[in-house]
């Protein structure tokens, strides 16, 4: 088989990679290849809205299945990339079987990090990543009345909220001194472990996990002191590891990811990253090279890269943004707090409405709004700007903050 873009991954990256094409009249044959069997949906409900019950499967595909028929883009599903031949144009499945390209879009995203610790393997651990994933969990839940979640990012966070409202008895742990220390200040730390406290969510910082027990099924987690926090079923949600080691074997560049240029090329000729796997310059991380995990990089990486194939380039240059729902609450993020020297808080964290503004060296470099649209919306423009405002105008949750920007 043979392709003009042959697409390797089915998320996010990869559908819109395809989408973005057809809308900029490339009309060349497309594959993409993805290792699940299922057309392409969304990641990010799998934690929240799949997990819940709240959203059905076939309400969070990305496009139904008719979509792809109509614009003539084959789908390669149920198959696994191992290795990429970049001299003879290639890829070849964990089948042995060889598929050609004229250009290549890598766009696999990344595999779930796993315990390195006795146990991890055991029945009732769990990664949220996949509907697979998600699925396992739900069918387990039933006979589960305690549940561990190990990690304090979002998923872990997601997870926890889903499984406290399930009635279950969660213990959450994280091994710093704060949840989401690694994307947010102290703030909104702290505001989320009560929220979290307050719906039933047993949160214990600085937590050191020695191992996983229990014999074929997960029974409990001992911790490095010695005690077990008993447990019918497990979720870790300790980050991801970017799916790259084909393209790396291959030659290109990188390491946590795959490097790119301005427009996603790699170093490696007709081959475009795009998405969790990309390791990119930032502007809104001061150029560094970054990866970023999110639907937002993602899919404008793909339309980057659609522009590029189809003689329109234009330089990734997007603002990142980010979202999570937790209980009632609407978290919304735009730009990355990373570095970030000073804090102003906006509004008041006691009635469940409020702005964290991130600033550097004077400048606004990121919002995080938690049950606040308007802001999110107005905030973004500020970010954009790297506006200078004095932070007593924006603490007072009363100006609007697209007065400010002028």
């Amino acid at each position: 088989m043979h392709y003009d873009v042959v697409i390797v991954g089915a998320g996010h990256g990869g559908a819109q990679a395809a989408i973005a094409l057809r809308q900029n009249k490339f009309e060349g044959s497309i594959a993409m290849i993805g290792e699940e069997p299922d057309l392409p949906y969304e990641r990010p409900p799998l934690s929240k809205e799949y997990l819940a019950g709240d959203k059905s499967f076939d309400r969070i595909l990305i496009r139904p299945a008719q979509f792809w028929d109509d614009r003539e883009i084959s789908m390669l599903l149920g198959r696994k990339v191992v290795r990429v031949d970049p001299d003879h144009h290639h890829v070849v499945t964990e089948d042995g079987e060889t598929i050609g390209y004229g250009k290549l879009i890598w766009a696999t995203g990344g595999h779930p990090r796993t315990l390195a610790c006795a146990g991890n393997d055991l029945a009732g651990v769990h990664m949220v990543r996949t509907r697979a994933d998600a699925d396992r969990m739900m069918a387990e839940l039933p006979d589960v009345q305690q549940a561990v979640v190990i990690g304090g990012g979002y998923i872990g966070l997601e997870a926890a909220a889903v499984l406290a409202k399930f009635g279950k008895q969660v213990v959450l742990l994280e091994a710093l001194d704060r949840v989401l220390a690694r994307v947010a200040g102290e703030t909104l730390s702290r505001f989320y472990e009560a929220e979290h406290r307050a719906h039933g969510v047993d949160i214990r910082l600085n937590a050191a996990v020695d191992c996983i027990v229990g014999e074929g099924q997960v029974a409990g987690v001992r911790m490095r002191d010695g005690s077990i926090l008993p447990a019918q079923l497990v979720v870790v949600g300790i980050g991801i590891v970017p799916a790259v080691a084909p393209l790396l074997d291959a030659g290109a560049e990188g390491g946590n990811g795959v490097a790119v240029d301005a427009e996603c090329r790699t170093s490696l000729p007709d081959i475009f990253a795009v998405g969790d796997c990309a390791l990119h310059a930032n502007r809104y991380a001061e150029d560094m090279p970054i990866r970023l995990e999110s639907v937002q990089n993602a899919n404008d990486q793909a339309t980057v890269v659609a522009r590029a194939i189809t003689g329109n380039p234009s330089p990734y240059d997007a603002v990142p943004w980010f979202w999570s729902n937790q209980y009632d609450l609407k978290l919304q993020t735009v730009g990355l707090s990373t570095g970030h020297d000073a804090t102003v808080v906006r509004g008041d964290p006691a009635t469940r409405s409020f702005s964290v503004i991130y600033l550097k060296d004077g400048q606004v470099i990121a919002l995080d709004c938690v049950n606040a649209v308007k802001d999110y919306v107005q905030g973004r423009k500020l970010v954009v700007d790297r506006a200078r405002i004095d932070p007593a105008l924006l603490s007072d949750a009363a100006t609007p903050l697209k007065q400010l920007v002028a």
